[in-house]
């Protein structure tokens, strides 16, 4: 059977719909993760012992949980939990976010203490408070010296948002396989889907590694 694309030029609507959901989706995880990893980070490498101890527990936890399984609790268990229940797309947010922050957790950790300890010591000599020296002294450094690790997990982050389709999100991925369902044309549809996703995803994994060599030398300390 040769080739036909013509159902992706008709149900073409029907997929650039479904990208922008991916986009939103892909998009709010992102930055909510991102929050997660920057503030909880912090904490894991400057706060006490008891915090990095639940730190720690919160991340080796979540790093050891398929996402798959933390998109279904999300959606069917929590809402038990809560006694409210989450529409699927704030289900695949708060589950996507969750199990990037901890991966973001590690990477904000890292990129802190790579940071000469001299400097953090240097600018508590002169009179900053602890605060002050590692949000004007050592944090733009590291996230200079973040910037692969970080294009890595938005690129990851916005793949892991097709597992959003077992909960119904209506996402690319789950709407490629519907319009493949409807049309019998699976190869043209699952290509398609294959193609949007690099378009979106080689350009982010490359801009990052083009942005970081540009900057690399302000995070060399």
């Amino acid at each position: 059977m040769s080739p036909d694309f013509s159902p992706v030029l008709e149900y073409w609507p029907f997929l650039l719909k479904a990208l922008g959901v991916t986009l939103q989706l892909s998009g709010a995880s992102v930055l909510c993760g991102m929050v997660i990893g920057l503030v909880v980070g912090i904490w894991r490498a400057y706060g006490g012992r008891v915090a990095r101890w639940l730190i720690a527990l919160y991340v080796d936890s979540v790093r050891a949980i398929p996402i798959l399984v933390i998109i279904i609790w999300t959606y069917f268990a929590l809402p038990l939990v809560i006694g409210v229940s989450i529409q699927p797309i704030g289900a695949g947010i708060l589950a996507l976010s969750f199990h990037l922050g901890a991966y973001a957790v590690e990477v904000v950790r890292a990129g802190l203490l790579s940071v000469r300890p001299g400097q953090l010591r240097a600018a508590l000599a002169l009179g900053m408070s602890r605060r002050q020296a590692i949000r004007v002294i050592v944090l733009p450094q590291a996230l200079i010296r973040m910037l692969p690790p970080i294009g890595s997990l938005i690129v990851i982050a916005v793949k892991d948002s097709a597992i959003a389709s077992v909960v119904a999100v209506p996402e690319l991925m789950r709407q490629s396989q519907l319009l493949a369902g409807i049309t019998y044309r699976p190869f043209e549809i699952f290509t398609t889907t294959m193609l949007l996703y690099f378009l979106i995803l080689y350009p982010i994994a490359r801009g990052t590694d083009r942005i970081y060599r540009k900057l690399a030398h302000l995070g060399a300390s």
